[in-house]
């Protein structure tokens, strides 16, 4: 079978030369299966998790379609608008416009929040013709008269599950509500709830649909590690990792912010360089971490799952999960970091006896268990032998010979976690949720009030 190449799909010169010279050549399936039908200009509902290239399948035949329907440009009223959840997403899909555009003669614009609107009002009203926003921000800019939407030719929403997640629809809906009816729509997600399948349902016309790589798989260039280990020895073994020369650049997920500048700061202290991103810094900060962190001038990034979609930087060697995160389907999005632009990557995930549940549902997900890895100094046997009863694959980490004994040493079961933070990235950090539950021996709820400073804790 003759393979496809950028020069069948029907783009123009400018657009083929602008890929040759990053040095592509095959498209991707979702670039080969949507590129035709967007330039014909029919809608599109992509399934497609991050790293299957859907940026260029939709920029690219947005800029040809503008190219070949040109008009004067207005202030404050672009031709395209693209939404997307979080400010570093914004700014790396504005950055593959400016890639695949420099031959042509475009003016683009992105809009998130965080940062003073004067620049980002001052250059839409001189005029652009391609918008790329976050929802918040851009809904400001409307509600002040600053960019109108009524001569938007083409809507893409990118990462409209995670619209949901960050609590954005509602936005998101009130920016369709006055979009002109006439209009080419892409709809990308990598997942499908109902909320979403139902917004997609009043975006789209007729749409096009193409699915690649189902939201339960996972990159198969990446190989996955579990290893066991008490909570309060979590520091340490990371360190042990770290010391390994071979882990060149490792993203670290934390669940909460606070964790996240604990882990920083921990591990600049032991002369590790490194960052934290997350809702609570400012815009700068976090473009300077992003910045640093691609520059190699920091080895190691430690974020939330604001940054589990939003992290688009090659030669990210390893992910480490410093914490397994409460929905098991951003477990695929954070290790998909990793094994980019062709190359290999390896998930290393922390699991203590609380997490064993969020393990279990993480497995269900992918339809695999995580291979265990127990040759670091920190492994704990009563973690492994913990039993995770209900529903779903059953697990066995236990190693040939057997091996018996108290199931959890002693240990609690896992609980299920707390509903999941949500972190608006158009302002600041919000705490959110309450602190797990836990049971003590006897199986009663009890719920964890103070740390070790006696304190009242929350989640963060």
């Amino acid at each position: 079978m003759t393979s496809i190449t950028f020069d069948d799909l029907g783009l123009i010169e400018p657009l083929r030369r602008a890929v040759a010279a990053e040095g592509y050549t095959t498209p991707t399936p979702i670039q080969a299966n949507s590129i035709p039908s967007l330039l014909l200009g029919r809608d599109l509902l992509g399934l497609a998790q991050t790293g299957t290239g859907k940026t260029a399948a939709f920029a690219l035949p947005t800029l040809q379609r503008l190219q070949q329907n040109p008009h004067p440009r207005v202030p404050r009223s672009p031709r395209a608008l693209i939404l997307t959840p979080t400010r570093e997403l914004a700014v790396q899909v504005n950055e593959s416009f400016a890639t695949y555009g420099k031959q042509m003669q475009f003016r683009r614009a992105v809009i998130f929040g965080g940062v003073p609107q004067g620049p980002q009002a001052t250059m839409l009203g001189r005029g652009v013709d391609i918008v790329v926003a976050t929802p918040g921000r851009l809904l400001d800019l409307m509600g002040q008269r600053l960019i109108t939407l009524d001569r938007v030719e083409i809507f893409v929403l990118d990462e409209a599950d995670r619209m949901l997640d960050m609590g954005f629809i509602h936005d998101v809906k009130k920016i369709a509500a006055v979009l002109p009816r006439r209009r080419q729509s892409l709809f990308f997600s990598a997942t499908m709830p109902p909320i979403v399948a139902d917004l997609a349902n009043g975006l789209l016309t007729d749409p096009h649909r193409v699915e690649v790589n189902p939201t339960s798989s996972t990159v198969e260039r990446i190989e996955q590690r579990v290893l066991f280990v008490e909570k309060e020895d979590k520091d340490a073994l990371l360190e042990e990792l770290l010391a390994d020369g071979t882990i060149e650049r490792a993203l670290i997920f934390t669940r909460t912010k606070h964790r996240a500048n604990r882990v920083v700061e921990r591990l600049m202290k032991s002369k590790i360089n490194a960052d934290a991103i997350h809702g609570n810094k400012s815009q700068g900060a976090r473009q300077r971490a992003l910045n640093n962190f691609a520059a190699g001038k920091s080895r190691v990034l430690v974020a939330t799952d604001i940054a589990a979609r939003g992290i688009d930087i090659d030669g990210i060697t390893h992910v480490i999960n410093f914490e397994l995160p409460n929905e098991p389907e951003s477990y695929v999005h954070r290790i998909g970091r990793t094994a980019r632009a062709g190359a290999d990557g390896i998930a290393i995930s922390f699991c203590d006896r609380e997490e064993r549940f969020l393990l279990k549902a993480i497995e269900r997900v992918i339809k695999t268990e995580v291979v265990l890895d127990d040759s670091h100094s920190f492994h704990s046997e009563a973690v492994a032998n913990i039993s995770v009863k209900g529903p779903g694959p059953k697990m066995n980490f236990r190693r040939g010979g057997g091996g018996g004994g108290d199931r959890n040493r002693g240990g609690r079961p896992p609980f299920k976690g707390n509903a999941p933070s949500r972190e608006r990235n158009d302002g600041p950090g919000r705490p959110a949720g309450h602190a797990p539950v836990h049971r003590d021996g006897a199986g009663q709820p009890r719920r964890e009030q103070r740390n070790r400073a006696g304190q009242s804790r929350r989640a963060i």
